[in-house]
Order: structure tokens, then C-alpha cells, then sequence
């Protein structure tokens, strides 16, 4: 964020609360965010997400395509960084509604996975770049930060918040700033 602000470059940052919500109650958030973005820049934005925010941006996307905007693009392209695409092994010990929701084979994301098989996910998989690792100590299994068509880049060895401070990770994200301007 540092970098973007000398960079004059405009950006939200969001947090998505309250922590313990469902997924798609962070929804309306993410939409406020961009909407604040296109309206600063004129521009598309670019959306990139950490961890569960992944799963918030699919959504976002899912609801986008029911509402009948999908004939717009509503993102230049989604980066996801860590995300439980398929659920994680660990939300098995969640009791909360979106530890619920990010379990493997949870009906949500059955849900989410279905719209990405039917094509109706709001945005082409060549469209997403996903950041995951081997290493990733929330999202196991790793193969989890993958989506099929997508760009997937694995990051050998690294944690999940580490994950997003990783050097190659910061520059192959921020390269499409450029290239989508």
C-alpha cells in the first residue's frame, strides 16, 4: 500500500468484518470498494485478494453475473493470493459461518465450484492469477490455491501470510497495473 500511495495510485484496502460472518455477508464491502476505485480512476479495477478474500471476490463475481451485469466486465482481473479455492482441510475445526463455509465439500463451495465448471463465475478463468504455495500452513491442501484455467503460480516453501510479502508475488501482481491501464 506504501508503494501504491507514492506511486499515486489509487486503491481501498478493506477488512472483512465482522471476522466471523459468512462469506457472502463481506460481499456488499468488496462491492463499495471497487465501485470507490472505478469512479476515482475511470479504469477497471484490478482486484486482489488474500485468503478467504479470494472466496468474497468469487462470490462478489457469482452475484455480479445473477444480477444480469455480466456483460460488463466488472474487474480487469482477479489475484488471489492463499486462497482455499476447494475448501481447506483446516476449517474442519471451525464452528463459525464462514469456517463452515471453507470446508472441503461444504455445499457453498460446491456452490461456487458449480459456477466456475459452468463458466458462469463472472469473469474468464484466464482472467485470475492465483498465488499458492506447498507450504501454506491454512490452505491444505495446497493444490486448494489453484483454479483450473487459471494462471496458478506456485511458491515453493512459503506461509500463508507470507505468502503476500513475497517478493515475486508484490511484482507479478503489481505488473498488471500497467498492463491494464
Amino acid at each position: 500500500m506504501q508503494r501504491l500511495t507514492r506511486e499515486n495510485r489509487a486503491f481501498v484496502a478493506v477488512n472483512l468484518e465482522p471476522v466471523f460472518s459468512s462469506i457472502d455477508s463481506y460481499v456488499p464491502i468488496l462491492d463499495h470498494a471497487l465501485s470507490r476505485v472505478k469512479a476515482s480512476t475511470g479504469l477497471t479495477p484490478l482486484l486482489v485478494c488474500h485468503s478467504m478474500g479470494g472466496l468474497v471476490a468469487r462470490a462478489w463475481l457469482a452475484q455480479h453475473c445473477e444480477r444480469g451485469e455480466h456483460r460488463h466486465d466488472p474487474v480487469y482481473r482477479v489475484v488471489t493470493i492463499g486462497c482455499p479455492h476447494h475448501g481447506t482441510w483446516l476449517a474442519r475445526f471451525s464452528h463459525t459461518p464462514n469456517g463452515r463455509q471453507m470446508r472441503e465439500g461444504s455445499d457453498w463451495i460446491e456452490d461456487l465450484q458449480a459456477s466456475w465448471a459452468e463458466g458462469s463465475a463472472g469473469l474468464p478463468p484466464h482472467r485470475f492469477t492465483c498465488w499458492y504455495s506447498n507450504a501454506d500452513n491454512i490452505v491444505m491442501p495446497s493444490s486448494s490455491g489453484a483454479l483450473r484455467g487459471a494462471d496458478n503460480r506456485l511458491v515453493q516453501g512459503v506461509g500463508h501470510v507470507a505468502l503476500a510479502q513475497r517478493t515475486e508475488v508484490i511484482e507479478g501482481t503489481l505488473a498488471y497495473l500497467d498492463e491494464g491501464s
